[in-house]
């Protein structure tokens, strides 16, 4: 008996049971007897009903348990109990209760085991109604409701991304290309079309946004792995047509959508695009989100455009998180807007940055010059007008100005950017006419920046004599482009309490 019970496939041993099992199989009078009841309980009928409602679930007896284990339960639970029914101790185990007891810790503990390991049955097709109902009839406990485990995506999510602002004006990137180009020959490539005489380049009267932005998805599809790109199309025109008023146009656009998002990219003509980067910067100083121009010297349609990589990098450093100033991203060069100039008119890499060191390169890697960003753009300080009534003035050997430029006040003009020579040296020859021409039109109330025709190398007016009358005139001087000087001018003649000669937004 102690081999049957002790070694039922399945049926786990503990101490208890097992010094049970050896004090019974050690009394010999015991074990015939038990046999015998055994062999009469297996010849007896089994009432069902009785050994369903006499086991409690979970024991044998129960739907769940062993079959052999029901049977044994059912019988014994349905013999009179015991008089002065209890528990027995290890020397007295004879009653068949307690070999019940025993028989069933075996096969519910070996039933527990099997339930453990084993899978749950897949339900029936025609298993109830979906609610359990099927499963509570066939006797069978409702099985806990499935937890979906996360998948490995859904584990991870990435960050959203970046909001972006494209603001289109025009320029060559936008053209019309079918009307801004000759016809080719048939046995010429497209690509080589001249543009038609005298018009610079066709642009549509009226451009929807959804279809620009159409465009620029089908050409540069990685755009929209970038950002998510609005587009406002604020002009389409020449940029050569773009002035002060258009200036302030698009400073007072980006800064009503400052707070909507994260960067903004403006698509410009390449002309003036310097003037328009210097514009921006000043006028909205302490702006503190990306804003970056960016051009083409070919359309997006044409087959060997840098349209599509340009934009490609604005929108790539707009949204790398380290910029906070407006800049000028053209030919694989990110630079400081206010310092920018163009300098070629056909070449890719156009533009370059004669005073400042560029503020990324960009090639296989993105290089960016920690060192040259903008680290404190200051409080923000929108400034929404500018005077337009500046001059750039250059120093021509041999020109008396006198006669050249006249009285340049009484003709409405408020400033002049007067381009020196060198460090800012002029001729000093009282013949030559530039210092009484200098002096009377200060007196008569013009403002005058002075700044050098070179590209490169500090201002010094004071180490020659001309440049030191220049400074006691009331001449301004610090090292800026012509065009953020001319900007600047503007800007300051509109401000009075706002001197040249203060930095706002790293032009000086």
């Amino acid at each position: 008996m102690t081999d049957s019970v002790l070694t039922r496939p399945g049926a786990p041993v503990d101490g208890s049971v097992w010094l049970r099992a050896v004090a019974v199989s050690n009394n010999e009078p015991l074990r015939a007897a038990r046999c015998k009841r055994r062999k009469a309980a297996d010849q007896a009928p089994v009432d069902p009903e009785a050994a369903e409602s006499a086991a409690p679930n979970g024991t044998p007896g129960s739907a769940g348990a062993p079959t052999t284990a029901g049977k044994a339960t059912g019988k014994e639970r349905s013999r009179p109990a015991r008089r002065g029914g209890g528990r027995r101790n290890h020397d007295s185990l004879s009653s068949s209760g307690e070999l019940v007891s025993l028989t069933a810790a075996l096969a519910s503990a070996a039933a527990a085991t099997a339930n453990a390991t084993k899978p749950p049955p897949a339900p029936a097709a025609s298993a109830g109604n979906g609610t359990g109902e099927g499963a509570a009839a066939a006797g069978i406990p409702p099985s806990p409701p499935d937890v979906a485990e996360p998948s490995p995506q859904a584990a991870y999510a990435p960050p959203p991304l970046p909001r972006v602002l494209l603001v289109h004006t025009g320029g060559t990137l936008g053209m019309d290309d079918e009307a801004s180009y000759e016809p080719a020959p048939a046995d010429a490539p497209t690509d080589d079309r001249p543009l038609r005489r005298g018009t610079g380049g066709a642009y549509a009267p009226t451009l929807a946004p959804g279809r620009l932005l159409a465009q620029l998805l089908s050409r540069a599809p990685e755009i929209s792995t970038l950002a998510n790109v609005d587009v406002k199309v604020a002009l389409n025109a020449d940029s050569c047509r773009l002035g002060p008023k258009e200036w302030l146009l698009l400073a007072r656009l980006l800064d009503r959508a400052r707070s909507d998002y994260d960067a903004f990219v403006v698509v410009h003509g390449t002309d003036t695009m310097a003037y328009t980067a210097a514009a921006l910067s000043l006028c909205l100083a302490g702006f503190r989100k990306p804003i970056i121009l960016t051009g083409s010297q070919r359309p997006l349609s044409r087959t060997r455009t840098d349209a599509r990589q340009n934009l490609i990098d604005a929108l790539t450093c707009a949204t790398a998180g380290r910029l906070q100033e407006v800049a000028l991203c053209f030919g694989g060069l990110l630079l400081r807007g206010n310092r920018a100039q163009k300098v070629s008119s056909t070449a890719y890499r156009a533009f370059e940055s004669p005073s400042h060191p560029p503020l990324a390169v960009l090639g296989v890697d993105v290089e960016w010059n920690e060192g040259a960003l903008f680290k404190d753009p200051g409080v923000y300080r929108p400034r929404f007008k500018l005077t337009p009534s500046v001059l750039r003035v250059p120093i021509v050997p041999g020109a008396d100005p006198r006669a050249t430029y006249g009285d340049l006040v009484a003709r409405g003009v408020n400033g002049i950017v007067l381009e020196a020579f060198g460090v800012g040296n002029m001729p000093d020859q009282r013949g030559s006419g530039w210092l009484p021409w200098l002096r009377a039109q200060r007196a008569a109330g013009l403002e005058v920046y002075l700044t050098s025709q070179c590209t490169r190398g500090p201002l010094a007016p004071e180490l020659y004599r001309s440049g030191s009358i220049a400074l006691e005139v009331g001449a301004h001087t610090t090292r800026m482009t012509p065009e953020a000087a001319v900007v600047k001018l503007m800007l300051c003649l509109s401000y009075p309490d706002l001197p040249p000669s203060l930095p706002i937004a790293g032009e000086l």
